[in-house]
């Protein structure tokens, strides 16, 4: 987790300053470029996504990451505060939570 750490906290000094804009830096933020950014189980998007398929006693298993892009800001802050299982840990600051959901906001209008 503490590469998370390297990561964001780079980008956060960038996004303060003005040769990037809040759009790029969201960007850059749910496109990690490790990859383990969101995009990889929620979707380019934040409609989700299936992220593997197995059988289980003889029936189809799904495990997804769920769309993010319908929900509150409230619901997705919590979510990003609290430990669910597949869901890795980021340390993000609010603001950070605060860019990403002002980027899948933003995408959810593109389409």
């Amino acid at each position: 987790m503490r590469f998370v750490l390297f990561l964001v906290i780079p980008f956060y000094l960038f996004a303060r300053s003005s040769f990037i804009t809040p759009m790029e830096y969201a960007s850059s933020l749910y496109k990690n470029p490790r990859g383990i950014g969101c995009h990889n189980c929620h979707g380019e998007n934040g409609e989700g996504k299936i992220i593997a398929s197995f059988i289980h006693k003889k029936k189809k298993i799904n495990f997804s990451g769920p769309a993010i892009n319908s929900i509150n800001f409230d619901i997705f802050y919590k979510a990003l505060n609290r430990k669910k299982i597949g869901m890795p840990k980021y340390f993000l600051t609010k603001k950070e939570i605060q860019a990403l959901y002002f980027f899948i906001q933003e995408q959810d209008k593109g389409k």
